[in-house]
């Protein structure tokens, strides 16, 4: 097998100290591991740099930018991109081993499965959950979305097989005042762009979304946790057009004499 592409794994961090340790451990056959944090309060920056992380800190200019430094300050061009709450698993390590020693795609998918509620979801919208996070700099980037980011890649993506672990154990207080942010970001954003929702889109795309989940891709099959996890996201859907309504008549009220 001939020598592999070299590799950089990239993380943008923030108070993730009870998780990162186990991250950086999963990373450890990368050839670099760069961590861009926006102010951690905890033992983050420590922990990344006992790790022989190269630790660099960038204020917080929202998802997509925030990623797109990270990966902009890699000394590779080939990139993965990890959450601090993130394991490779060693099926998906020998994986992208096997890859970069002859790529045969500029971009690879793999399944995210994340742990919820003390489980791991293997149906409905938990799983597979693809993430694009591997991928040759050059030919890829991360979209300027400050929530909700992607990467673009030019050409067909590769899939990989083996798991991406997202080891997140927050609670369910800290979860849901993470999706109160997530959906006033993307409101402003459809804001920004234009879109007014309808009353019907309001009512109508949670019950798509349970439809399709929780029903059409057996997300029932996860037990409790995935009802739960269901019915945040069916709130999600509903909020955050909510907030748009919101946002627009806010903004009317003020233009007003």
């Amino acid at each position: 097998m001939s020598e592999r592409q070299a590799l950089s794994a990239v993380l943008i961090t923030r108070d993730c100290a009870p998780t990162l340790a186990e991250t950086l451990t999963s990373l450890a056959f990368c050839d670099e591991i760069v961590v861009v944090d926006s102010g951690s309060s905890d033992d983050t920056c420590a922990i990344a740099e006992r790790a022989g992380a190269r630790v660099i800190h960038q204020d917080w200019l929202g998802f997509g930018p925030q990623k797109q430094f990270a990966v902009d300050q890699a000394k590779n061009e080939w990139v993965l991109c990890i959450d601090g709450d993130e394991v490779v698993t060693p099926a998906l390590q020998a994986e992208i081993q096997r890859e970069l020693a002859a790529p045969t795609h500029r971009a690879f998918e793999f399944p995210r499965c994340n742990r919820f509620l003390g489980r791991y979801l293997r149906h409905g919208e938990g799983y597979p959950d693809l993430s694009l996070r591997l991928f040759d700099r050059r030919h890829a980037r991360w979209s300027d979305d400050l929530v909700h980011e992607k990467v673009t890649a030019l050409g067909d993506v590769g899939r990989l097989k083996g798991d991406l672990l997202h080891h997140s154990e927050e609670g369910l207080e800290s979860y849901l005042a993470k999706q109160n942010r997530y959906t006033t970001l993307a409101a402003e954003a459809l804001v920004t762009e234009g879109f007014e929702p309808s009353a019907t889109k309001l009512w109508l795309s949670p019950i798509f979304r349970f439809i399709k989940f929780y029903i059409v891709r057996r997300g029932f099959l996860d037990g409790g946790a995935g009802l739960v996890h269901i019915g945040i996201g069916c709130f999600n859907s509903f909020i955050k057009y909510a907030k748009v309504i919101e946002i627009r008549a806010t903004a009317r009220d003020s233009r007003k004499p």
